[in-house]
């Protein structure tokens, strides 16, 4: 486990732009089976998480259309609930930080560890974004 004050503002970076902390698996269940589209980003320590992930989410909600509710999990922080986010998110393997759009609870979009490593946070945002004019 992290310790809370490295965690702190890695956490508050997509805190600051709206998305709910979930720390619980029912939490996780229930912004996942909420009515319309729900992100999940599975947030991490990682370096591709400041550089790509976290930036590129946080552009993403510049789009015309966007998801309903936003919410984020934290990697080696919140077992319980990157436990539950990572099993609705099947069949793609564990991976943080990822991103998963839900529509209805059915997952519908998916950015694994390996479409964010090495690709600028604009191309992360930009798939992110075709995502929402698609399902949102």
């Amino acid at each position: 486990m992290y310790p809370a004050e490295l965690v702190k503002p890695m956490r508050e970076d997509l805190a600051s732009a709206g998305f709910e902390e979930l720390h619980t698996a029912e939490a996780v269940e229930k912004a996942v089976n909420a009515e319309g589209t729900t992100l999940v980003v599975v947030n991490s320590v990682c370096g591709c998480a400041a550089a790509n992930a976290r930036p590129a989410a946080k552009f993403s909600l510049t789009n015309g259309k966007k998801p309903d509710h936003i919410v984020t999990v934290f990697a080696g922080v919140d077992f319980d609930a990157v436990d539950k986010a990572r099993s609705l998110m099947v069949p793609f393997p564990p991976s943080s930080p990822s991103m998963a759009l839900f529509k209805n609870g059915e997952l519908v979009h998916m950015i694994e560890r390996h479409h964010i490593e090495g690709r600028p946070a604009e191309v992360i945002a930009d798939n992110l974004m075709a995502a929402y004019d698609e399902f949102c």
